[in-house]
């Protein structure tokens, strides 16, 4: 008698209805559990739909099967909820992949963004009640997944019980493994049936997991450092602006529906900053990270050491390696870390050493909140200028002010309408209700949201151009740079990690340093990258030294 209770066919010989009965007894859970194993993103949502290959797992796993029946004869119930349970788990976590993959651009990291999940559904304006809906269908999903595989493997077993069946099996099980095995060999493709397997996804989490909770300790790990022992005479004792802009990517240049759109806006910034008295020079550079983890871009060039391996920055901020936050502080800049975007203690900044740190609760902004973010780029640059750059009486000491923006964050939305009196951003009249409303009716989507992410930028260089124009100190050096590529939904498949960096200054003598590195006249670098964000760092250390022994030149 078999698992499932009924007697196997007789061991003689068995008509072909016979077999085609125990076929489609087998087959059809068979190809049911492959189809929830090889699930596919429909590019770029939140769906998925099977993929038309075969799951190298599933197989084996049907092989480990069929050789556990033909030992022990039956498949006991505790197997079969184990086999669901892990059947269940590996397709959950396919799923997450895929479609963290299709949404954003990259491989996800639960470790670190697991804990910023309920953040991201607060940015996209997501209720209490939606959220609590989704997580009841979540777990609704998996229970019918984990019931459905149950049933596929109980039917699956009850057949396997047959033993006429299993020695076919195993020849093919180890052809199959043959087959995967010999992948590469003589540069043939013998996977090319086969999907994406799962196991490597959970070992790299794994990893990830293991990286973050035992490092190894040893800053030897981490690539070496720029040679900070230059000086900032070529600076003439300038403020510097840093502004890592968000999502700001060369998607823009080189999606040609993207381009069109900003092209009028990048033509008014352009404008802007030659009425300004200023000019300014163009580059791309890689960053280490893409659709999100802004920190990794931002740690890799104040500090200029590579950020792209995981565990690198918790290891960096556990060192005392040196950054361009206390040189600068070392040649009498006052340092000024101005985050917005910080809406909970930052005690990870400590590494940084600014003179001071500036967040969401402190800035002192009293206008009306938009979305998650609250506070409109705009107003946090008109509170900048008035707490640090416009202070009287003068001499001052200079500043190093380091800039994140929120607008083009994703999901967008709500975006704030641009204000031509800056001086009103200073108070809680900032916005009327009125053009509250209309921000928060705008769209807002996850899976359609190139619209609003031109929209995002237009605005950015709508006020940068406004504020360069003359608003502004007159000498001070603005570094305007892409802290990564926006999420795929935005960027397309296999864009590149590139993000454009512009170099913004009244002085010629100046850009002409960085043109040595590579950079072009303009605010449309076209050339492909030739420098990593941390070599970016060499370059500016290089270009700010007035020395001889210190030329500007590209570092990778």
């Amino acid at each position: 008698m078999t698992a499932g209770g009924r007697h196997p066919p007789p061991p003689g010989a068995v008509p072909w209805p016979g077999w085609a009965r125990w076929l489609l007894r087998f087959g059809l859970p068979f190809v049911v559990l492959d189809a929830m194993f090889t699930l596919e993103n429909i590019w770029p949502t939140l769906w998925a739909r099977p993929g038309l290959r075969l799951s190298f797992e599933l197989c084996m796993a049907a092989l480990a099967l069929t050789a556990w029946l033909a030992a022990r004869g039956t498949a006991s119930a505790r197997m079969l909820r184990a086999l669901a349970l892990l059947t269940t788990f590996w397709v959950v976590t396919r799923y997450v992949e895929v479609t963290a993959s299709a949404v954003f651009g990259r491989q996800i990291n639960l470790y670190w963004d697991g804990r910023h999940l309920f953040d991201v559904l607060r940015m996209g304006n997501v209720a209490g009640w939606q959220i609590a809906l989704g997580a009841a269908v979540a777990v609704a999903v998996v229970w019918l997944v984990y019931r459905i595989a149950h049933r596929c493997w109980a039917a699956i077993a009850r057949e396997l019980a047959w033993r006429r069946p299993r020695p076919a099996i195993g020849v093919v099980g180890v052809l199959l493994l043959a087959t995967f095995t010999a992948h590469g060999m003589g540069g043939r493709d013998t996977r090319w049936f086969f999907s994406m397997p799962v196991t490597p996804i959970i070992a790299r989490q794994a990893g990830l997991l293991a990286a973050q909770l035992w490092p190894d300790g040893g800053s030897t790990r981490l690539s070496p450092s720029p040679t900070f022992d230059t000086h900032l005479g070529a600076l003439g004792g300038a403020d510097v602006l840093l502004i890592f802009a968000e999502s700001y990517g060369v998607t823009t240049l080189d999606d040609p529906a993207q381009a069109a759109a900003l092209a009028p806006h990048r033509a008014r910034l352009a404008e802007a900053l030659r009425a300004g008295g200023r000019q300014v020079v163009s580059a791309r550079v890689r960053s280490p990270t893409y659709g999100g983890a802004s920190w990794l871009a931002h740690a890799e060039l104040l500090s200029g050491v590579d950020m792209q391996k995981p565990g690198d920055y918790e290891l960096l901020l556990a060192t005392q390696r040196p950054t361009l936050v206390r040189h600068f502080k070392a040649h009498g800049y006052r340092t000024v870390s101005w985050m917005p975007g910080l809406q909970r203690p930052w005690p990870e900044g400590s590494f940084y050493a600014f003179d001071r740190y500036v967040d969401a609760n402190n800035m002192g902004y009293g206008g009306p909140g938009f979305g998650h973010w609250r506070i409109p780029d705009q107003a946090s640059v008109a509170l900048m200028q008035s707490q640090e750059l416009a202070i009287t009486p003068a001499p001052r000491a200079p500043r190093l002010i380091v800039f994140p923006t929120l607008a083009s964050h994703a999901p967008f939305r709500p975006l704030a309408p641009y204000v031509p009196d800056w001086d009103r951003l200073l108070g809680a009249d900032a916005f009327t209700p009125d053009q509250v409303a209309r921000a928060v009716a705008e769209p807002l989507s996850w899976l359609e949201p190139v619209r609003a992410y031109l929209d995002s930028l237009a605005y950015t260089f709508e006020w940068l151009g406004d504020y360069l124009s003359g608003r502004a100190p007159p000498n001070m050096l603005t570094i305007v740079i892409g802290d990564h590529q926006p999420m795929a939904s935005v960027s397309g498949r296999g864009a590149s990690w590139d993000v454009p960096v512009h170099i913004i200054s009244d002085d010629p003598q100046l850009l002409k340093r960085f043109e040595a590195a590579g950079f072009t006249r303009g605010l449309l670098p076209m050339q492909a990258s030739t420098m990593s964000m941390h070599g970016l760092t060499s370059v500016l250390l290089h270009a700010f030294d007035d020395s001889a022994r210190h030329p500007a030149g590209a570092a990778e």
